[in-house]
């Protein structure tokens, strides 16, 4: 066995199982260890008090560090944590976009602010509880791989990081399987080993999340209208997709123009398919310029409007106001400010009187209106290509990085435990396209896309 003891390593002790047991084999394996909670959160305004307070988990993760034998450290990083990832929150929600503060975290907080801190107490290394690997090549280039357990798999959580960030970075736990950690933690006789796994914005905690971000982004009424199948034949960009889409296919290939609907509230027993052959013709895929591939990626910008007519009503014919029936859509509702809704959503939108589930499938926070669909199926809710902007992508693997012209075979996420899709990524001077094999369901713009060969992660973007 490495003599690690002169290794310091700081262990960024949540009061979770997962970091309490990366904290323990840390021990074992002779590293000098000590463990360091961060505080990120102050205003509890929004937070609903249960198993996420900070103060329980600091309790907790204390106990962790006595019962291991390693100094405990607490550092307040609430002010970093409100410039770096909250007010990014506010203000991409306010453009209507869907922001991951979880993948801000770990970039400016856990692997920067908390990393400087942890360096000034002598830490060489910070461990974190992630279920992902590091492997680092005889060309001295790391690379960050998923973890061995399919259905915990946290990668996509990292995948902003540096090769400077992944050089500091421990994973002890990624190795493991659920199951095993919470085994370990049991027979070392961890206070965690029985604790719930957090949920919530990171270290902030369980959060009804537009209550929470009411405290900035004002509630302004507005309409919610639904979209009938009919408008998709009068709207010319969605037309103009599908027979761009049709004749990219290779000959006798025929392409569905919905998702199959899983729900990704299921624990996942596969990582995805595998990479196989695009359903596009590669000569066609090619010769697409970069007008057709930003109006491939482009998202429907719905417009609807209602024209009112008056009626008589009633024994007494009093005079009334209606909106005209419209068969591409029709008003069904009102919400409270379209920055509080996001792309695919179901919950909250407090709409009855239909057979299928109703999911949000645009937002238009200028003119402050919501667009939704009825049905898993919804043509709304599809999309096959999205566009990452040159400033917003990100190589893990600087070494990969592709050029201007290049086309490249990847699979994609754009969203945390969704199965790996598989892909055609298109480098272009006007940013990175992604062209999906099959529709992918919820695209909102704000979100990263992340992209991996065979099980590493290699770099991602924001949508």
């Amino acid at each position: 066995m490495a003599d690690n003891s002169n290794i310091k390593v700081c262990v960024g002790l949540s009061g979770g199982v997962d970091s309490s047991v990366a904290a323990y084999l840390l021990k074992q394996q002779g590293y000098d260890v000590f463990a360091m909670f961060m505080q990120n959160w102050h205003d509890a305004d929004a937070t609903l008090h249960g198993d996420c307070e900070w103060e329980e988990d600091r309790f907790v993760a204390e106990m962790v560090a006595r019962k291991i034998g390693i100094p405990f450290y607490f550092v307040d990083l609430s002010r970093q944590y409100r410039q770096r990832v909250v007010d990014y929150m506010f203000n991409e929600y306010e453009k209507g976009r869907t922001p991951n503060p979880d993948v801000l975290c770990n970039r400016e907080i856990k692997f920067d602010a908390f990393l400087e801190i942890a360096q000034k107490y002598g830490a060489d290394y910070v461990a974190t509880g992630h279920y992902c690997r590091k492997e680092e090549g005889p060309d001295g280039v790391f690379r960050i791989l998923e973890g061995t357990d399919p259905n915990k798999d946290q990668t996509y959580f990292l995948c902003q990081l540096s090769q400077e960030q992944l050089s500091k970075a421990l994973f002890p736990i990624g190795h493991l399987r659920k199951p095993e950690v919470r085994r370990i933690a049991k027979e070392a006789d961890l206070p965690s080993a029985d604790k719930k796994d957090s949920q919530g914005i990171c270290f902030v905690g369980k959060v009804d999340l537009p209550t929470f971000l009411k405290q900035k982004l004002a509630s302004v009424e507005g309409e919610v209208v639904e979209v009938y199948d009919p408008y998709f034949a009068t709207d010319a960009l969605y037309q103009w997709q599908q027979e761009k889409l049709t004749g990219l296919l290779r000959e006798g290939v025929s392409l569905d123009r919905t998702v199959h609907y899983a729900p990704e509230e299921k624990v996942l027993t596969t990582d995805g398919e595998p990479l196989g052959e695009c359903p596009f013709d590669a000569s066609g895929i090619a010769g697409l310029s970069d007008e057709d591939l930003q109006r491939l990626s482009q998202p429907l910008h719905y417009n609807l409007t209602f024209e009112t007519e008056t009626y008589r009503s009633g024994r007494k014919h009093i005079k009334k106001t209606r909106y005209k029936e419209n068969p591409c859509g029709r008003i069904v509702g009102t919400h409270e400010g379209a920055q509080f809704y996001t792309i695919g959503q179901r919950k909250g939108l407090g709409i009855g009187g239909h057979a299928e589930p109703v999911f949000v499938i645009a937002t238009d926070t200028q003119a402050n209106r919501v667009y939704v669909g009825e049905g898993h199926n919804h043509k709304g809710l599809s999309r096959f290509c999205l566009r990452v902007e040159p400033e917003e992508i990100h190589w893990i693997r600087t070494d990969l990085a592709m050029a201007p012209g290049e086309i490249r075979r990847y699979r994609v996420r754009i969203r945390y435990r969704q199965p790996l899709q598989s892909a055609t990524l298109l480098m272009r001077e006007s940013g990175l396209y992604i062209l999906f094999d099959k529709p992918q369901r919820g695209i909102s713009p704000g979100q990263f896309a992340v992209w991996y060969r065979d099980d590493e992660m290699l770099g991602s973007g924001v949508i």
